[in-house]
C-alpha cells in the first residue's frame, strides 16, 4: 500500500505505514552518504520532540494553535521522548540544508504521529500539517542548534558522570597502593622515588579538573534562539511566543538556566558553543590518552619492560606468540582519543565556514560532537571495568628498584651536598653498589641520620594525601552505573 504525497516539487509515491513524509524521503534519496541515520542519536531525537512540545504550548497559550491541534501535538511529542517512533528518523547524519532535513523528519512524523492519534489517516495534512501547525512560530534554523545544543547538555552529563565513576576508581587505587614505594622518571629517566599510590591519586585528580571543566561547559549550551526562526529577526513568530516556548521548555526539561540570547542575529549565525564544546571533548580525551600510554609503559614486559604493574588479561594478545597479552583496552581508549582530536579540525573548520546569517554545517558539528561524546563516554567505562579496577601491582619488582636505584641520592644533597652525591651516583652505577653502602662506606653519615634520610615516607613527601576527594559508595556508583547503562542501551552512536 502507497499514498500520495505532494510538495512545491511535485509528488512521490510514499510507503503508506511510514510516519515520515516527503520531506524526509527526497532527503533519504539526496543525501545516500555516511549510511548512518540521525536515530542512532536518540538524545537528539528526545531534544528535538521536546522542543517541538514546548512550542505546540506556547503556540496554544498565545492563540495560534487551537487547543486539539497543540494537544495532539504534544501527544505525539511525548511519544518520541518515551523512545517510541525512533526508527522513523531515517535521515543521514549528514546532510545539506542546514538540518532542514532533521526539522522536517521530525515535523513529519509528529504530525502524522498526532494524526493516527485523531484517527485520522497519515498525509491527512489539511487537517493536521507538518509545517503549518508542527512548525508554527519555527524555523530549522532556530529548532535545529537549539535540540543540539539540549542534546549536548545529556551527552555531557553523562559524560561527567562517568568520568566520575573512572575517578573514583583510580582514587581507589591510589588508596591500594598509598604505601608502594617505587621509582618515578622524567624523561623517561630515573628519578626519585614516589608512591605507586601518589601515581595513581594524580590520574584521578586530573580527571577531577576534567569533570570540572565538563560541568562548566555545560551551562554555556542553556543559550538558545528559539523564536529567532530564519536569521534571528522573528519573522512568522509572535513577539510573545519566545518567552512562552522558553517557559514551557524549562519545564518539559527540569532545566532552568534556558535562556534566549540577547542577540538573536548573532546567535541564529554562531556556532563558537560547539567549539567550546570540541575542546572540551578534545582536552579530556588527550588527557585519558596520556593515561593510557602510562598505563602501557607501567606494565610493559612483563620480563623485559616496567613491568610495575599487571593490567588485566583480557583476550590472547597474538596469533603467532603463545602467551603474549596486549595492553588491548588502554590501546582502544588511545584511538578514540585519535578519533576525537581530529574531529576537533572538523568542528572548526565548519564553524568558520559559516557564512552571513547562517552556519549551514551544523550537522557535520552535531554528528562528530554526539558521536564522540558517546564514544568518549563507553571508552571510559571499559577503561574502568576492564582495566583500572583489576590492576595489581608487582611490589617485589618496585622494592628491588628503588633498593637499587641511585636516584635516592637526591635526598641525601641536603646533608653531603650536590657534588658529592652526583660522584655517588657515578660510582654507584659504574660499580653495581648501592647509595646506601657507599655512604656508610664513606662514612658520610650516621646509619641511623641515613635511616631517616631514606625512610619510605620521606622518599615520597610524606607516602599519600588521600586529600578531600570522597570515595563513591557502593550504593551510588550501582545507582550512576544503571542509570549509565539504561540511556546506553538506547543509544547506538
Amino acid at each position: 500500500m502507497v499514498r500520495i504525497e505532494r510538495d512545491s516539487l511535485g509528488e512521490l509515491e510514499l510507503p503508506d505505514d511510514v510516519y515520515w513524509g516527503i520531506n524526509t524521503a527526497r532527503a533519504m534519496e539526496n543525501f545516500r552518504i555516511s549510511r548512518r541515520e540521525i536515530s542512532v542519536y536518540p538524545d537528539l531525537l528526545v531534544a528535538y520532540a521536546q522542543v517541538k512540545q514546548a512550542a505546540a504550548r506556547a503556540n496554544r497559550d498565545i492563540g495560534v494553535l487551537d487547543e486539539e491541534r497543540a494537544a495532539l501535538i504534544d501527544r505525539a511529542a511525548q511519544d518520541i521522548i518515551d523512545g517510541r517512533l525512533h526508527d522513523q528518523f531515517v535521515v543521514g547524519v549528514i546532510q545539506g540544508g542546514a538540518g532542514t532535513s532533521t526539522n522536517m523528519n521530525v515535523n513529519e512524523v509528529i504530525a502524522n504521529r498526532a494524526l493516527e492519534l485523531a484517527g485520522r489517516p497519515f498525509g491527512d495534512y489539511g487537517y493536521l500539517s507538518p509545517l503549518d501547525h508542527v512548525n508554527r512560530s519555527q524555523s530549522t534554523n532556530d529548532t535545529y542548534p537549539s535540540a543540539v545544543k539540549l542534546a549536548l547538555v545529556y551527552a555531557l552529563t553523562r559524560l561527567g558522570q562517568e568520568l566520575g565513576l573512572l575517578r573514583n576508581s583510580f582514587a581507589g587505587k591510589g588508596r591500594e597502593f598509598r604505601d608502594v614505594l617505587k621509582v618515578g622518571r622524567t624523561q623517561l629517566q630515573d628519578a626519585v622515588p614516589m608512591t605507586l599510590g601518589q601515581e595513581f591519586w594524580g590520574f584521578s585528580t586530573t580527571l577531577g579538573e576534567d569533570i570540572n571543566l565538563v560541568d562548566l561547559t555545560v551551562p554555556a549550551l542553556y543559550e538558545l534562539n528559539l523564536g529567532a526562526t530564519a536569521i534571528g529577526t522573528g519573522i512568522t513568530a509572535s513577539p510573545d511566543y519566545a518567552p512562552a516556548v522558553l517557559e514551557h521548555l524549562r519545564r518539559i526539561t527540569g532545566i532552568d538556566g534556558l535562556r534566549n540570547a540577547a542577540d538573536l542575529i548573532e546567535a541564529t549565525s554562531d556556532t563558537g558553543v560547539f567549539m567550546t564544546v570540541s575542546a572540551t571533548l578534545r582536552r579530556t580525551a588527550m588527557k585519558l590518552s596520556k593515561i593510557c600510554n602510562d598505563l602501557r609503559l607501567l606494565s610493559s614486559g612483563p620480563q623485559v619492560g616496567f613491568g610495575e604493574i599487571n593490567l588485566p588479561a583480557k583476550q590472547a594478545g597474538s596469533s603467532i606468540m603463545p602467551g603474549k597479552v596486549n595492553p588491548v583496552i588502554p590501546e582502544a581508549v588511545n584511538q578514540v582519543a585519535f578519533i576525537v582530536a581530529g574531529s576537533d579540525v572538523t568542528i572548526a573548520m565548519a564553524s568558520e565556514a559559516g557564512q552571513l546569517q547562517l552556519n549551514a554545517f551544523e550537522p557535520v558539528m552535531a554528528h562528530v560532537l554526539m558521536q564522540n561524546s558517546a564514544w568518549l563516554r563507553r571508552s571510559v567505562r571499559t577503561l574502568r571495568i576492564n582495566c583500572i579496577d583489576d590492576i595489581t601491582a608487582n611490589i617485589d619488582r618496585l622494592q628491588t628498584q628503588v633498593d637499587t636505584s641511585v636516584g635516592v641520592v637526591t635526598a641525601l644533597t641536603p646533608v653531603i651536598g650536590y657534588e658529592r652525591a652526583a660522584t655517588l651516583a657515578k660510582r654507584a652505577l659504574a660499580d653495581g653498589d648501592s647509595i646506601r653502602e657507599l655512604v656508610l662506606d664513606q662514612e658520610l653519615m650516621s646509619p641511623e641520620d641515613l635511616d631517616a634520610a631514606l625512610d619510605p615516607a620521606g622518599l615520597s613527601g610524606g607516602l599519600l594525601d588521600t586529600g578531600p576527594m570522597p570515595a563513591l559508595t557502593p550504593g551510588v556508583i550501582a545507582r550512576l552505573e544503571a542509570a549509565l547503562d539504561a540511556a546506553d542501551r538506547t543509544n547506538d552512536a
